[in-house]
């Protein structure tokens, strides 16, 4: 058997975790970062870019706003003034 030795800079607090029924990690949006618009051939697709309170994937996503915006209203309340948009080719 080998030591272990603990890596204070990877320690999450207990409080900060939240968990399901089947105690797995329940990953939540924090906040929406920024807005682009997919532009297609015939049709325009509105994104969002969302930071996420993930502790093993990646911490930003681009997610279709329609369909988050479904899930998660809370996060699009007092956003339209002060979000950022983009054209994407």
């Amino acid at each position: 058997m080998k030591r272990c030795l603990s890596d204070e800079l990877v320690v999450i607090p207990l409080g900060e975790l939240r968990t399901d029924d089947k105690l797995q990690f329940v990953e939540e949006p924090v906040e929406i970062m920024e807005r682009e618009i997919k532009r297609l051939k015939r049709s325009r697709i509105p994104l969002v870019k969302v930071r996420w309170n993930s502790r093993r994937g990646p911490e930003f996503t681009w997610e279709r706003e329609d369909s988050f915006k479904k899930k998660y209203p809370h996060l699009f309340t007092n956003r339209a003034s002060s979000s950022t948009t983009r054209l994407k080719p």
